[in-house]
């Protein structure tokens, strides 16, 4: 049975719910943050591990958030998106259990899981499968939670997921080596997986509690989690003072600013529409890289970038423009 959420206004209602627009402003820019933050990432992998990067990146992303709320104005910013804002202490056990799970899925499972099989398989694979978790957060949101979209969604969904594998393999499946190292794929698309598991999850949670508390408790125990995990395994923490200073700076926006915007988009939109958007974070991660390490984009990537971008507008247009066919 699927879970039953609670109905929010929307625009198809015929109601004006400016948080909805802001939905999808949100996820969009959730996407940007999270892809010029794979790019500064790039950057450091020559002085700090993967998980030591993810580490201390939560930890930052997380204390950000949870210090979020005590800064000047933030009461009527959460007023005006219409934000959970739970005045409970304590969790219930349901929620307990929920947060657990997005713990241990979406900040311990997949980015370990993910990066060992990055680190047997090639980059580009690795950017094609990673793109899997859009459709296993889709098919999650359809089969458990109920989510249905009208026939003009799951077409700019589609071209969202043409416009991702565009850009990512800048269709030169000569690269691929897909029988070359199988084993690490899996471990990528298992990656991907958890994520979206995480991802619908943490909707379920977002319509009972804060999402500031939700993204904060996430992204500290995660980080904490990964930190146990590299001392129990002796994998070495050491990074210099300058490293984790640059660490903090991106933490606080690709991690803990970008989870915000994530889990308000999940909130206002549903995950199947948030994850897909998401999508769009290889599109900022290309661009990106194109413009702080120099790395190429042709002119076939760009394209897809656009076509990406036009499915979001498509995805957004409410009900009401499509007439009959909405």
């Amino acid at each position: 049975m699927p879970t039953k959420l609670p109905k929010k206004p929307s625009l198809a209602d015929g109601k004006i719910d400016m948080s909805h627009h802001w939905g999808y402003v949100a996820v969009v820019f959730s996407a940007l943050l999270f892809g010029i933050g794979i790019t500064l990432y790039k950057m450091l992998l020559g002085s700090a591990s993967p998980l030591v990067i993810a580490a201390v990146t939560y930890l930052a992303g997380g204390l950000f958030l949870a210090c979020a709320g005590l800064l000047p104005g933030s009461a009527k910013v959460v007023s005006w998106l219409k934000l959970p804002t739970s005045t409970k202490t304590r969790f219930a056990r349901r929620d307990i259990v929920t947060l657990i799970l997005i713990v241990l899925f979406g900040a311990v499972l997949a980015p370990s899981v993910y990066l060992s099989g990055l680190n047997q398989t090639t980059a580009v694979n690795a950017a094609l499968l990673g793109n899997t978790e859009t459709l296993f957060t889709i098919g999650i949101a359809f089969i458990f939670l109920g989510e249905r979209g009208r026939m003009k969604d799951y077409a700019a969904m589609a071209l969202l997921v043409i416009g991702a594998v565009i850009l990512t393999t800048n269709l030169n499946f000569g690269q691929l080596d897909t029988l070359g190292a199988v084993f690490g794929n899996l471990l990528v698309v298992a990656g991907s997986f958890f994520w979206g598991i995480d991802n619908n999850l943490s909707r379920v949670l977002a319509v009972r509690r804060s999402l500031l508390q939700i993204g904060s408790m996430k992204e500290i125990l995660g980080g904490a989690l990964l930190l146990v995990i590299l001392w129990f395994f002796g994998l070495g923490i050491v990074v210099s003072p300058v490293s984790i200073a640059y660490l903090v700076i991106v933490g606080i926006f690709s991690a803990g600013l970008s989870l915000l915007l994530f889990l308000f988009s999940l909130q206002e939109i549903g995950a199947m529409r948030t994850g897909v958007i998401f999508s769009t974070s290889s599109l900022f991660g290309a661009v990106s890289a194109f413009l702080i390490l120099r790395e190429p984009i042709s002119v076939l990537q760009i394209l897809a970038g656009m076509l990406m971008l036009f499915a979001i507008y498509v995805l957004s247009i409410p009900a009401k423009k499509q007439g009959k066919l909405a």
